[in-house]
Order: C-alpha cells, then structure tokens, then sequence
C-alpha cells in the first residue's frame, strides 16, 4: 500500500464533511479527496432509478482518476439506494453511511425516535429494515426534510441560517400524532450534523444522533497498519457542477482542503 494512496468521500453536496471531519481526528495525515455531485444535487428529491446508475458511475470515474485506498459514500441517500451496486463496480473496500437507528433505539428513554432525513431516504425498505432489526420496541417517526439540507448547503456558503428557518422545517417531524413523548432523533442525512447547533437551540433538550464518529471508527479499522504521510499532504476537493463559492472554499480549508478541481 502506497502512503500517497488517499480515501475517497463522496457525497452529493457537503454534507459528507460531517464524516470527513470525525475521520481526519483519528486519522490526522491521510490523504484525502472530498467529491461533491455539485450537478446532481439534490439527490433527496431524485429517482431511485437516477441515483443507482448515476453514483456508481461517478465513482468509477473518480477511483480510476485517483486510486484510492477505500471510498467512503458519505450520503444517506446514494447509500440506501446505490451502495450494493458501487460495491459490485469497484474491487476496493467501500464504507457506507446508514441511518443510526441501533444507537438511536438504545438512547431512548421514551421509546420513541424519530428519524429525520431526505424524502428519498425515508421510504427506502433499508430504513423499514433497521427499524425492524434494532427498534422493534420503539415507535420510529420519519420524517424528509429537503429544507434542512438546503439550510446546511448554505451555511456552508456562508449565507446566515436561522433557529426559525431550521425550527420550521423540522417541525412537521414532531407535529405527526405517533410523535408524542419523542426524546431522539436520527440525523438520517450527513448534511444534518451541520446544523446541530441550530438544532441544539431550536429544539432544546432534544438528543440528536448521527453515524459519522462510528464511520470514522470502521475507516480507522479497515485501513489499520496500513502507512499512512509523516504530515497531512493536504486534500483535493472535486466538484462536478461549477467551481465553488469562495466562501465555501474558506469552510473546506477548515477541513483541511486546499485545492479544488472539477469532474
């Protein structure tokens, strides 16, 4: 295994920093390149059929351009719909990111959970099946929230993201008659994470859980005694739509991206 050899994250937009961010703590010198589907966004509110031969294909493309040592499809939705096909089109380890059902169900004092996520991702059978599996005790709220990712894109761009605007669309999650005595909401999209201080004062009191730490924890595991630079080399950020803002440059540096090239 080449040290230069980065890990690829993938989302449709920047939600996937959300995992980036945990992963560089326990991996501080990795390679990285952050893909974003900037020309696809957003995935929540596109065909089934769309995403599972638009992901795969992406991701082909930009293992062939970048060699990477392990994908990471940072994306609740492009996973719950295509993460069995770009495991079929790649012959290199691909983590997923699944709603946190299984912590959320252990959390709760209520037995109620909610889980909070795109339109597309909470209709998958995947999520029926996590409920099923790991929740059957608890009464499982959904709800899909294309406000909410459009609010993390832009505080993201810098643009200012209020508690009301954040407030207002989630509500609804907390307005169904089975949400009564609701304690812990799965943050079923990685752009949510984004906004937990939003959250935090929107809804106070309220537990939000979400599946990036755990993904950066598998990560760590997968690519254990593998060698890895002496110092961070910097990450590459690849956007398939146009060139990002520059504000949104500054909130990638954070991360530690520096350079942006286009798909």
């Amino acid at each position: 295994m080449n040290a230069d050899r980065p890990l690829l994250f993938f989302d449709s937009g920047v939600g996937g920093l959300s995992v980036l961010g945990p992963t560089r703590a326990l991996l501080p010198t990795a390679p990285i390149v952050y893909a974003a589907d900037s020309a696809g966004y957003p995935y929540g509110t596109r065909s089934e059929e769309e995403i599972a031969s638009r992901v795969p294909a992406l991701l082909g493309r930009l293992v062939e351009r970048f060699a990477p040592r392990l994908v990471v499809v940072a994306c609740n939705t492009a996973c719950t719909i295509a993460l069995d096909h770009v495991r079929e089109a790649l012959d290199i380890p691909v983590v997923g990111t699944v709603p946190a059902i299984k912590p959320a169900a252990e959390a709760t004092r209520t037995g109620v959970i909610g889980v909070l996520g795109t339109e597309a991702t909470i209709r998958q059978p995947y999520v029926d099946d996590l409920a099923t599996q790991f929740a059957g005790n608890c009464t499982v709220v959904r709800y899909g929230s294309p406000a909410l990712v459009d609010l993390a894109e832009r505080k993201l761009a810098g643009e200012p993201v209020s508690v009301g605007a954040v407030r207002d669309a989630v509500a609804p999650l907390f307005e169904q008659p089975s949400a009564a005595g609701l304690d812990t909401v799965v943050l079923a999209c990685t752009h949510f994470p984004l906004l937990t201080d939003e959250l935090d004062q929107a809804f106070p009191g309220m537990r939000w859980i979400d599946g990036g730490h755990g993904i950066a924890r598998r990560i760590a595991y997968l690519t254990r005694g593998q060698p890895w630079p002496a110092d961070y080399p910097g990450g590459i950020a690849v956007f398939t739509g146009g060139p990002p803002r520059a504000v949104l440059l500054s909130a990638l540096a954070e991360y530690g991206i520096g350079e942006v090239q286009a798909l």
